[in-house]
């Protein structure tokens, strides 16, 4: 009797505590944020609405000077001081990308994601694109940038249809248009054309034609958006536009594609009436094994060879060039040469990492030559500085979000800073005169203006003798850099 007795006064405590514990899990559900998955979209309304700041305790980010140890405060950047007879904000025309900011997870092909922001819910529904796109807005004000950049499907969820998903895209848009107000707006759109698996094999470049006709629509309605959200350039980005064997590849057939669909582009932009300028962004490879668009050089080949060059200009992503063997200023000095410098992505890569790892850009050294073709080319506008760069995996407070761009935006400021000394004090210029001071000559004049042929240059070796070839300087002319610095 005295075992069940046990027993029952068990069994009992035992009910007594799954409802106790029913109850508590109760009440947490209720208390919790309501999500929106995005099968249920249409079910979901303003109990969703974020109440409050994104960011409580950061207000708006100042300029404190280069004494300051204010981590949220510029050292560098004073938006309208004037350098060289322009104010700095024009000078660079900063930009937030959006997928990076607020898409970014911190995910790698080694690990989950390392990154839950406040506003986020699990899902990728309609409800939480239009609170990131707050958060957007909110973080473009405090950090005194007026303008950002984004891909169709990173502000907008992909729906079951084509009509479904720019029903989304709309519904986003309209939200962003009227957060914009009348200061801010992109610096530039673009159509996100690797992410889905219809895209596998490239979009424009696709073997199957329902593919291209897809990347078509997409970015028809993608160039509409920019357009409606008063967006000053448009960017194709070819990330699966190119191969992985060419044992199975067509290139020939593959580029004509490529060059017929940038020609409906132009001809869509044209006939609605945007005109923001159309921008390539070469990139060698990652993911595909070899891209088409691999350098600014290879870019600027392909828009003459199709008669495309007076309709495109290059966004410069300084992590591309290290990818395809070069610097970010010799990208910078090819596409400027061509006439083709539209815009920049500023970011970097990792020397020891062969992969695009889109870090802010940190390196001064890196900023002062970049700031050195931009003055060349008087600035970038209606171009600017896009931060296509993402915090480290490890980075996973709010706050660095600010931190990360304060950091970039005060190195090109450091960089224009220092490209202003050495303009103004001429030495390196003066050096690099005195070394082709020989071509002001009469005879340099004359084969630089086409007029002297091969019998002329071998009279002149006959008369000259054996010529005498001075010092290049290299080492002076990185003194006088690093004592910019």
């Amino acid at each position: 009797m005295t075992v069940m007795h046990e027993m029952r006064n068990m069994k009992t405590e035992g009910i007594l505590l799954f409802v106790l514990c029913l109850t508590a899990v109760s009440l947490l559900v209720l208390a919790a944020p309501q999500t929106c998955p995005s099968e249920f979209v249409e079910q979901c309304g303003a109990s969703n609405e974020w109440e409050g700041e994104f960011f409580p305790g950061i207000s708006e980010i100042k300029y404190e000077g280069p004494t300051s140890k204010n981590p949220l405060a510029f050292k560098w950047y004073n938006a309208d001081e004037e350098i060289l007879g322009k104010k700095m904000k024009d000078w660079f025309r900063f930009s937030v990308a959006f997928w990076h900011t607020f898409r970014g997870n911190g995910g790698d092909p080694f690990g989950a994601p390392t990154k839950f922001w406040p506003w986020e819910d699990g899902t990728n529904s309609l409800a939480i694109a239009k609170r990131r796109m707050r958060a957007n807005f909110e973080f473009l004000e405090k950090l005194g940038v007026d303008l950002w950049c984004f891909h169709d499907r990173d502000i907008a969820p992909d729906g079951r249809t084509l009509e479904e998903t720019n029903k989304n895209l709309d519904e986003v848009v309209a939200l962003a248009k009227e957060l914009q107000g009348t200061k801010i707006h992109p610096l530039w759109g673009t159509a996100q054309l690797f992410l889905h698996p219809r895209y596998m094999h490239g979009g424009a470049t696709s073997p199957e034609v329902a593919v291209y006709a897809y990347a078509a629509a997409q970015v028809k309605k993608a160039i509409e958006v920019t357009h409606y959200l008063g967006g000053e350039n448009y960017v194709f980005w070819g990330g699966r536009e190119g191969y992985q064997s060419l044992l199975n590849t067509d290139m020939g057939r593959e580029l004509d594609h490529l060059a017929r669909f940038l020609e409906g582009a132009v001809a869509y932009k044209k006939k609605i009436g945007f005109n923001g300028t159309f921008l390539i962004e070469p990139k060698p490879q990652e993911p595909t094994k070899h891209q088409y668009d691999w350098d600014a050089a290879t870019s600027a080949n392909f828009l003459r060879k199709y008669g495309l060059i007076g309709e495109f200009k290059l966004n410069i992503e300084c992590n591309h060039a290290t990818l395809s063997g070069h610097t970010c200023h010799h990208e910078l000095e090819t596409a400027r040469l061509n006439g083709l410098l539209g815009n920049i992505d500023a970011n970097s890569g990792d020397a020891q990492t062969g992969w695009d790892t889109d870090q802010f850009l940190t390196d001064v050294g890196e900023a002062t030559m970049i700031m050195l073709s931009v003055i060349k080319n008087g600035g970038l506008a209606p171009g600017g500085f896009n931060f296509d760069a993402k915090l480290r995996r490890e980075s996973t407070d709010v706050e660095d979000l600010f931190i990360s761009h304060i950091i970039g935006m005060d190195t090109m400021a450091r960089g224009l800073r220092n490209a202003a000394k050495l303009i103004e004090d001429g030495s390196l210029a003066d050096l690099v005169r005195k070394r082709y001071s020989s071509w002001d000559s009469e005879i340099g004049a004359k084969i630089e203006a086409g007029k002297a042929d091969f019998e002329m240059l071998e009279k002149k070796v006959m008369e000259w003798g054996e010529p005498k070839v001075p010092s290049g300087k290299q080492e002076l002319a990185e003194m006088i850099f690093q004592s910019a610095l």
